[in-house]
């Protein structure tokens, strides 16, 4: 039986390695940069920290593309395109073949004597063991910067945090937030204006026409790729429903944690997505899905640790945990999922509450705080987000997320939000309800609420959340 020989490696990375030839334009260099592109650049190029850069996510967000501009960006920084390797491990000649014996490849043939070397490694969860591996060539290989990617983000992150500790750099690459998909679309972004230390940081010339951006967003705007090339958004169900959702339901998640009954996977992610943004127990999902409940804690776990949910804890009117909590919301990781699944919406569309609010709660996916996110409701009402103090347990802040003006001319209305704002005296001046187009404070029940059009909400929530994450990313470089 023929063998790969080192000859047909060695011209497989020349092949991928488009650097290599000196008269290559880059290609990538039309693509324009996700915003987390230069707190992901500043981790590659810091070659002191003896630490991989482990770049994790859902499919489609970006991925491949942030590792080759990071390549190239590299090169034309002065490093020499030869010290830079580019390797997708998914690639068949590739296969079985160890770590090591691609780099010793790669040093014999390409690599300069002299100066670090930058390698990166996509699709690195197709190597058995990828965690070990990476881990020892960080401790051996004292010149080189290796960068892993990945999409089956379950077993990255777990693994990377078990046998990563003290030599992997997580980053997680999250769908496209709503200021980034009016980046990406032509001419949209010039409609938002930025007013710094003012009341209303974020305003807009034409508010109707970004509330036309903001449902395509809900629609189509958490992939690159649909954004950039408008053609695929009209059979979004194949691109994102088959090649995204099938590939996590029907291949990651089953290899990783050997689920046999996948129908029964996939149906309950149905469920769910159609649901986002609303309450659910598992007692009425049991009797819906003829599941037992252990099994769908399990598959709810999986499916939160492969990026395409997440699960937010109830609270109280009073901000208290309940000791046996029972209810909870689930929201997709990423809004355009449920238009891929069933859909897209249309501005009236009964659904479209829920879907904004899920695409508000999905701008703070990357952030830490989202792990203080919850929601609360009690007998008489019910508010969307509560932001808990992590020290102090209490909340700071609380939103309660609405497609229309009405509650802007009669904010007393909102009996839950101001109740919950009445009961917890650590929300000082937080008390938020969006709106379709309205902006102002407006005072009831004692209470003060700021309005804003949830368009805009949501994009003030993307541009803060990456601009918390750069100035946090700059602190622990210095640290």
């Amino acid at each position: 039986m023929l063998e790969v020989t080192e000859i047909d490696i060695a011209e497989r990375m020349r092949l991928d390695n488009l650097w290599f030839a000196p008269e290559i334009v880059d290609p990538v260099a039309a693509w324009p940069k996700r915003h987390y592109f230069a707190g992901f650049l500043r981790l590659v190029k810091d070659v002191k920290t003896r630490r991989a850069v482990v770049l994790m996510g859902p499919r489609r967000v970006g991925k491949t593309i942030m590792l080759q501009q990071a390549a190239w960006k590299l090169i034309d920084g002065g490093v020499s395109p030869y010290a830079v390797l580019y390797l997708a491990l998914d690639t068949p000649v590739y296969n079985r073949i160890p770590l090591e014996r691609l780099i010793a490849i790669y040093r014999e043939h390409f690599a300069p004597d002299k100066g670090p070397l930058y390698i990166f490694f996509d699709e690195i969860q197709y190597l058995k063991d990828w965690e070990v591996h990476l881990k020892s060539l960080v401790d051996t290989h004292k010149d080189i910067k290796f960068v892993a990617s990945g999409s089956a983000a379950a077993v990255l992150k777990t693994k990377s945090a078990e046998s990563g500790a003290g030599r992997f750099t997580d980053f997680l690459l999250p769908p496209l937030t709503f200021a980034e998909f009016m980046k990406f679309s032509d001419g949209l972004e010039s409609l938002i204006q930025i007013n710094p230390n003012t009341d209303n940081l974020v305003t807009a010339s034409d508010i109707q026409a970004v509330n036309r951006a903001f449902v395509d967003y809900l629609n189509y705007g958490g992939y690159p790729e649909l954004v950039i090339n408008r053609h695929l958004q009209a059979n979004i169900q194949r691109y994102a429903g088959a090649d995204i959702v099938d590939k996590v339901l029907l291949r990651d998640l089953p290899s990783l944690y050997g689920i046999s009954d996948i129908p029964e996977l996939n149906s309950l992610f149905m469920s769910l997505a159609y649901n986002t943004g609303h309450e659910l127990s598992l007692e009425g999902l049991s009797q819906s899905s003829q599941l037992a409940k252990n099994t769908l804690k399990r598959y709810i776990e999986y499916l939160e640790a492969a990026f395409l949910i997440r699960k937010v804890e109830r609270i109280d009117v009073n901000a208290r945990r309940f000791q046996r909590a029972t209810s909870f919301k689930v929201y997709l990781t990423n809004p355009c999922m449920r238009a891929s699944l069933f859909g897209p919406l249309n501005p009236d569309d009964t659904a479209l509450g829920a879907i904004a609010e899920t695409a508000i709660y999905s701008q703070w996916f990357h952030a830490q705080e989202v792990n203080q996110m919850r929601y609360a409701r009690w007998d008489r009402g019910e508010v969307d987000l509560v932001y808990l103090n992590k020290a102090m347990q209490q909340p700071d802040w609380a939103v309660e997320v609405k497609w229309s003006d009405r509650y802007y001319n009669r904010p007393s209305e909102l009996g839950a939000l101001l109740e919950f704002a009445r009961k917890n005296k650590s929300i000082t001046d937080g008390v938020l309800a969006t709106t379709l187009t309205s902006f102002g404070r407006r005072r009831s029940g004692g209470v003060e609420v700021r309005f804003q059009p949830t368009a805009l909400y949501c994009y003030e929530v993307g541009v803060n959340v990456v601009a918390a994450l750069e100035e946090r990313d700059q602190l622990d470089l210095l640290s």
